[in-house]
């Protein structure tokens, strides 16, 4: 039986992804005996002019991690599509943008100004900002074009399965592997995790009626180790966020970040946990109620830190 092709690609996102691949452990054995990788830049000497040469199709899977940034990204999105059976968005960036949407709150210009002007410690006399092509003595060098929106990987190609997690826990990604060297594939569209309606059923945690009087960072207080930490007022987001990776954080002391995306069945996830939120706070008059939030240092970070391009308003209106 001839070996699973597969390639591997990383766009705009931290690498952590690439590194997720390989906590399988020694499971990585019995997955080199089945697939071949034919393209992983990262790890293997290959380039773009040997994908554009594959036959389409010739790639049976491909993990696509890292948000849609720039034309650089999207060109290999849509040229990996075309020569792969299965493309799958792998971990958050590609399935929701992650933290580099958050550039969305801003555009192309703002960032680049940002970064390479106004900085206080940017030496920059002559104003240069990266451009798309600049002429040299050995020739014409091209940049990628900056966009002006990160975009998730579906919004730009067809996504047949999607992994979530920041990234996907080692338990998750086996459960795609598996499948894959089975070929007992989920309907097209499915998000693989094992299930599980929430972080919060994952999650030992004591949970009680949740009523909050005040939120705080988790460098401002030590929890208790055993009770909720929402009830406790870290913003904890597990009430909101899928589940399937077993809760490691809230376990490790630290709140969920919502890393797996929305629950089965939610469209926004940032819009449910602020509805979660609004539900439990344990206070009638105005000023309290104000008073309360002002402990969410960040409203717009917090609750879409991992889903703004994917969300029902996924970018800030600028005027030009």
């Amino acid at each position: 039986m001839p070996k699973l092709q597969v390639a591997l690609y990383w766009a705009a996102s931290c690498g952590g992804c690439e590194i997720a691949t390989l906590a399988i452990g020694d499971k990585i054995l019995k997955l080199a005996e089945v697939a071949d990788i034919v393209f992983w830049p990262v790890a293997i000497d290959a380039k773009y002019a040997d994908v554009e040469k594959m036959t389409d199709k010739s790639i049976d899977v491909c993990l696509f991690n890292g948000a849609i940034r720039n034309s650089e990204n999207e060109h290999l999105a849509k040229l990996l599509r075309q020569k792969s059976k299965i493309m799958i968005a792998y971990g958050s960036c590609a399935v929701e943008g992650c933290i580099p949407g958050l550039a969305n709150f801003f555009n192309a210009s703002m960032i680049l100004d940002n970064t390479y002007l106004d900085t206080a410690s940017t030496d920059n006399a002559g104003k240069t900002i990266p451009q798309t092509k600049v002429s040299i003595p050995e020739g014409e060098l091209d940049l990628p074009e900056f966009y002006n929106t990160v975009k998730t990987l579906a919004q730009t190609v067809d996504v047949d399965y999607f992994i979530p997690g920041c990234p996907p826990e080692e338990r998750t990604t086996w459960l795609a592997l598996e499948a894959l060297i089975s070929g007992k594939l989920p309907p097209k569209g499915t998000v693989i995790a094992h299930p599980a309606q929430a972080v919060c059923n994952d999650c030992p945690r004591v949970k009680h009626e949740k009523k909050i009087k005040a939120f705080h960072r988790p460098y401002e207080i030590i929890p208790e180790p055993d009770k909720c930490l929402l009830e406790q007022g870290l913003l904890c987001y597990g009430v909101a966020t899928r589940g399937g990776c077993g809760a490691p954080c809230p376990q490790a002391n630290m709140p969920c970040t919502g890393c797996y995306g929305p629950v089965e069945g939610v469209r926004d996830q940032g819009s449910h946990f602020l509805t979660a939120l609004a539900s439990i706070i344990d206070a009638t008059e105005p000023e309290e109620i104000e008073k309360i939030l002002d402990g969410i240092v960040d409203p717009a970070g917090t609750f879409y830190r991992y889903s703004l391009p994917d969300a029902m308003i996924n970018r800030a209106r600028i005027k030009p």
